[in-house]
């Protein structure tokens, strides 16, 4: 009898074991499941997502007005194209003067190639008739050019900005900049551009675009840090009307140091 039961315990521990390493087992399956259920493509499309909407600098503004402007910052969806790459259109403009952007381009996210050590592409081209385009995203679909039209207007490629995933523990979703050496670039002097973005997950996108002479000094761009634009809050922006920034007139020397107006 005693034989019996002692053989019952060791036969019981023993499914337990079983029965608890089956367990672990499926929890790793699973966990590589959910892993591998974030495709390329998830990625390129969270980017896509996150760089969306309205957003201004205005803080940053408050913060140095010597360095940096209240920019508006405005991007949207455009098109997309045959392989699944989307096409976002993207604007900036003083946020005294939405209706007159300065800057005006043509975002291609995509996943990066399998073989490079990055998860998105970010690829900014210039726009064939930028005229056509200004305030594209204010208009209703209506009014905008057609998703034809859009593709045989993507002009010349200007940059490239490589993304990845941020670490565990950082404020990031996505951070990431051009390869060493950056872009062709000839505006105020320069020889080459170099640009890094940082995606946030409180929804703000910080970017840095410089540019360099062949000697490597910087010609153009902040020296401080990058512009940090946060979204746009819900209410009017009519109590932005109390800030107090330099009239026009005086933009173009503060432009020789910390934004460039035309790559």
């Amino acid at each position: 009898m005693g034989t019996g039961s002692d053989t019952g315990r060791g036969g019981g521990r023993a499914r337990g074991f079983v029965l608890k390493a089956l367990v672990l087992f499926g929890g790793v399956l699973l966990l590589r499941r959910l892993r591998r259920s974030t495709t390329r493509w998830d990625h390129a499309r969270a980017v896509a997502r996150e760089i969306s909407g309205e957003k201004f600098s205005r803080e940053q503004a408050c913060r140095d007005p010597d360095n940096y402007f209240n920019l508006r910052m405005l991007t949207c969806p455009a098109t997309e194209m045959v392989d699944g790459s989307r096409v976002l259109y993207f604007e900036q403009a003083f946020w005294r003067t939405p209706q007159k952007p300065f800057r005006q381009r043509f975002f291609i996210v995509k996943p990066c190639p399998k073989e490079a050590k990055c998860d998105v592409e970010v690829s900014s081209y210039a726009i064939r008739d930028t005229e056509e385009y200004k305030n594209f995203c204010d208009r209703p679909k209506d009014q905008r050019p057609h998703d034809e039209e859009i593709i045989e207007d993507i002009a010349e490629h200007l940059t490239t900005i490589n993304l990845s995933r941020c670490e565990r523990g950082k404020r990031c979703l996505y951070e990431g900049s051009t390869t060493p050496g950056g872009f062709p670039n000839s505006w105020n002097g320069a020889s080459y551009c170099t640009s890094e973005l940082i995606i946030h997950k409180n929804g703000e996108v910080h970017t840095w675009d410089r540019g360099y002479d062949e000697e490597g000094n910087q010609v153009w761009g902040p020296k401080g840090g990058p512009y940090e634009f946060k979204p746009a809050p819900n209410s009017c922006y009519d109590d932005m009307i109390s800030l107090n920034f330099p009239p026009t007139k005086s933009l173009g020397k503060k432009f020789d140091g910390s934004f460039v107006m035309n790559e």
